[in-house]
């Protein structure tokens, strides 16, 4: 099991590396500490990343529907209702995605990690392509 939590924080990293040059804890991984620091870090990052574009789309929406306010209050309430369908959707998705991993231990904490970078990531990409001309 523990070869299959590091294959994943691999693949993770390799997402990562190509966004950013500095060292990151997912450099050099040996161990299942390492792997557990880089998969936190994975998740840290896609979040952070998810949080800009969701700010950056309502931005847009902003932009695109400013003048019109009903408009630009409809698709903010839908954007919001969507986001917090998508989070306990994730959340669900990710508890079946680290069955059998016990609450509580390493392996849970990096696979629970790895699937929120994952979905997190994923979903980044969605709302960046939201309202683009």
């Amino acid at each position: 099991m523990k070869s299959i939590f590091l294959a994943l924080a691999l693949i993770a990293t390799t997402a990562h590396a190509a966004e950013d040059t500095d060292s990151t804890p997912c450099d050099g991984i040996e161990n299942d500490k390492q792997t557990l620091a880089c998969a936190a870090y994975n998740k840290t990052t896609a979040e952070q990343l998810l949080k800009d574009n969701y700010q950056g789309l309502l931005e847009r929406m902003g932009s695109i529907y400013g003048s019109d306010k009903t408009k630009l209050a409809d698709i903010t309430a839908r954007l919001k209702d969507a986001q917090q369908k998508w989070e306990k959707l994730r959340d669900a998705d990710c508890a079946v995605d680290t069955f059998p991993a016990v609450n509580g231990s390493k392996d849970y904490a990096i696979a629970q990690n790895d699937c929120l970078a994952r979905m997190s990531d994923e979903r980044s990409e969605f709302l960046e392509s939201i309202g683009q001309e």
